[in-house]
C-alpha cells in the first residue's frame, strides 16, 4: 500500500508542494479548472448545474439550469472581467454567495482567472468578515445582492471600507450599488471579453495542481484560522468521498451543503467535477423542497448532514421509491458518529463523512449491518476496502490524545506564510507534517479509533463554530444582566439561548456590531434574565 509523503518543503510563496510536483495526491498537473474543461469537452450539452426551485425565496433571480457549455462560457466571461480589474495572479477573492449556480460559477471563475478563492460562511457579518479579510490581505469580494432578508451589498461595502486591501466588490444581483462591479450581465450575453493570459506568469511552476486554490477558515478557541489548500489537496479529499461513496460517472448529485468549508467543497463540487455529472443545489434546509428535488431530478446521490439522514429516511424522503443510489451523511460533530442510528436500507448505500474542522475528513461506507464503519488510525486509503488503494491521508493519535492528520488532503503549512510564528492564530503543522484537529479520541489495541469529544472551548451550531469565550464577550458590553448559553441539540449539536432584561435592545446591538445572526437570534422577547 502506498503511503503518504509528509516531508514536503515549506515554501514562502503560494506554491505549497514538493519541488517536482510528485507528492502523492498531486493529481498530475490537473487543476479543478482542468477537470471542469474536460467534463465540458466530453459532455458539452449535458446538464451541469441546477438551481434550487425555490431560489427566488432566498436570493435574486429565477432558477437556472445550465449545460456544461453554457456554464463554461459564463466562467470564462467572469474570469475575464476579474482579470480586467487588474487583480494580480494569486490575489485572494472572498466569496459570499447564496447556494445557487452562481456560487459554483464564481468559484470556478476565480480559479480560471489565476486567483485564489476564499468562500465565506453565509451568516458571517462585518465582525467576522473584517477579521478574515484582513488576516489574508484579500483584494476583492464577490457577493450576492440578497441572501434571505439581508442586503449583502450594503454591509459588504461597509466591510470594504474597513479593510484597506479590498479594491473591488463584485455583485451578483439586479440592482448593484454604486461602487459594485456588476457580474449579472454576463448571464445574458454570448460575448466573451478577452482575458489577459496567465500562462507566462506560471510558466515556471512544476505542477499547477500544487498551486493554492482555496482558503477556508477554521474556528478555534483562539480565533479564526485561515487554512489554505492546493488543487491537489482538494482533489484528494473529493476523491476519497467519491470512491468510498461509489459515485458513478455522470451521476446526478443533490447537495444541501454550502461551499464555504473544506467538506462543502470536497463533498459536492469536487466529486461533481470528478464524475462529470450534474450538480443540483439545495439552499439549506427545506424538507419539502428537498423531497421534490430528489424526485424531480432523479438524484443518484444526495449530500445531507448526518444528523438529518434518519429523520429524512423516516419521513420517506430517502430509500424505497426514490432513484437515490447513495447517501452521503456529513458529520460535522464526528464524536456523534459512533451513536448514529443504523441504516436499514440495503438498496441505497450509506457513506458517513466524519469532518474534523478544516483539517481533514474521513469517508466510510456502511456495510451490511447498517452500523457506522469504525474509524482507525494509520493510512486512509480510498476506497478503504480496496487493496493497494490510493492513500488520501494518514491519521494518528497525538500524545495529547487528539486526532491528527497528514497526507495529500492536508494543508502543509500555515497561511499566510510566516504567521505560524506570529501572535495571530495559525495552523500548526508538526515537523513530520501532521496537523492536530483538536478532537479527542481513544484507540483500541486493534487500531480502531473512537472520537470522544470536540476541541475544547468551542460551540457548534450546525455548520458554524464559535469560541465559547466569544459568546460571553458578545453581550458583556451590551447589558449587564444578559447571558448567552449553548444548549445541546440533537440535530445542530448546540443551540444558542439568550436571556436579557431587554432582548430587543440586545438583538439590535448585536446586529449593529455586525455579529453573526445566530447570536442575535438567540434573544427572544419572552426570555428573562437568568437568576
Amino acid at each position: 500500500m502506498r503511503r503518504t509523503k509528509r516531508d514536503a518543503t515549506r515554501e514562502t510563496t503560494v506554491i505549497l508542494a514538493d519541488p517536482h510536483g510528485t507528492a502523492p495526491g498531486s493529481g498530475g498537473r490537473a487543476t479543478l479548472d482542468d477537470l471542469f474543461r474536460r467534463a465540458t469537452a466530453r459532455r458539452p450539452d449535458a446538464l451541469a448545474l441546477i438551481d434550487p426551485p425555490n431560489r427566488e425565496t432566498f436570493t435574486d433571480g429565477p432558477p437556472r439550469s445550465l449545460t456544461y457549455a453554457e456554464a463554461d462560457r459564463i466562467v470564462s466571461a467572469m474570469a475575464a472581467r476579474l482579470r480586467q480589474l487588474s487583480l494580480h495572479t494569486d490575489a485572494i477573492v472572498g466569496l459570499q454567495i447564496a447556494n445557487c449556480v452562481q456560487s459554483v460559477l464564481a468559484f470556478l471563475a476565480v480559479l480560471r482567472a489565476g486567483l485564489i478563492a476564499m468562500p465565506l460562511p453565509l451568516l458571517w457579518r462585518q465582525a467576522d468578515m473584517v477579521a478574515a479579510l484582513r488576516s489574508v490581505d484579500a483584494k476583492a469580494m464577490i457577493v450576492s445582492g440578497r441572501i434571505g432578508e439581508t442586503d449583502h451589498f450594503d454591509f459588504v461595502l461597509q466591510v470594504a471600507a474597513e479593510v484597506f486591501s479590498i479594491r473591488h466588490v463584485c455583485g451578483l444581483g439586479p440592482e448593484p450599488r454604486d461602487g459594485v462591479v456588476l457580474l449579472d450581465d454576463l448571464f445574458a450575453t454570448d460575448a466573451r471579453d478577452p482575458m489577459p493570459s496567465i500562462e507566462s506568469e506560471r510558466a515556471a511552476e512544476p505542477g499547477p495542481a500544487a498551486h493554492l486554490a482555496v482558503v477556508t477558515f477554521d474556528v478555534t478557541a483562539d480565533g479564526l484560522v485561515p487554512v489554505a489548500r492546493s488543487h491537489a489537496a482538494l482533489v484528494a479529499g473529493g476523491l476519497a468521498i467519491m470512491l468510498e461513496g461509489r459515485l458513478a460517472q455522470d451521476a446526478v448529485i443533490l447537495s444541501t451543503l454550502t461551499t464555504s468549508s473544506f467538506v462543502g467543497l470536497v463533498a459536492s463540487i469536487v466529486p461533481w467535477l470528478l464524475v462529470g455529472g450534474t450538480l443540483a443545489l439545495h439552499h439549506p434546509f427545506d424538507p419539502a423542497i428537498f423531497a421534490a428535488q430528489c424526485t424531480a431530478m432523479e438524484s443518484d446521490v444526495v449530500v445531507v448532514p448526518g444528523a438529518l439522514v434518519g429523520p429524512l429516511a423516516e419521513a420517506g424522503h430517502l430509500g424505497p421509491g426514490h432513484r437515490v443510489k447513495s447517501v452521503l451523511g456529513v458529520w460535522r460533530a464526528p464524536e456523534r458518529l459512533a451513536r448514529a442510528p443504523r441504516w436499514c436500507d440495503l438498496v441505497v448505500g450509506m457513506t458517513d463523512v466524519a469532518v474534523f474542522g478544516e483539517v481533514g475528513v474521513i469517508a466510510s461506507r456502511r456495510g451490511p449491518t447498517g452500523q457506522p464503519a469504525p474509524l482507525s488510525v494509520g493510512p486512509v486509503p480510498a476506497p478503504r476496502d480496496a487493496p493497494g488503494a490510493f492513500v488520501v491521508a494518514e491519521v494518528r493519535r497525538t500524545d495529547k490524545g487528539t486526532v491528527a492528520f497528514a497526507g495529500p488532503m492536508v494543508p502543509r503549512c500555515a497561511f499566510p506564510p510566516g504567521t505560524e510564528d506570529a501572535s495571530l492564530p495559525a495552523l500548526k503543522v508538526s515537523a513530520d507534517g501532521f496537523v492536530d484537529s483538536g478532537y479527542a479520541c481513544r484507540v483500541d489495541p486493534d487500531g480502531a479509533m473512537t472520537v470522544t469529544g470536540p476541541p475544547p472551548g468551542l460551540v457548534s451550531v450546525g455548520g458554524y463554530r464559535f469560541a465559547a469565550r466569544d459568546l460571553d464577550e458578545a453581550v458583556r458590553g451590551i447589558e449587564s444582566a444578559a447571558t448567552l448559553a449553548a444548549l445541546p441539540d440533537a440535530l445542530a449539536g448546540h443551540r444558542l439561548a439568550g436571556a436579557a432584561a431587554d432582548p430587543a435592545h440586545v438583538r439590535e446591538a448585536l446586529a449593529a456590531e455586525g455579529a453573526n445572526p445566530l447570536l442575535a437570534g438567540a434573544f427572544h422577547e419572552q426570555r428573562q434574565p437568568c437568576r
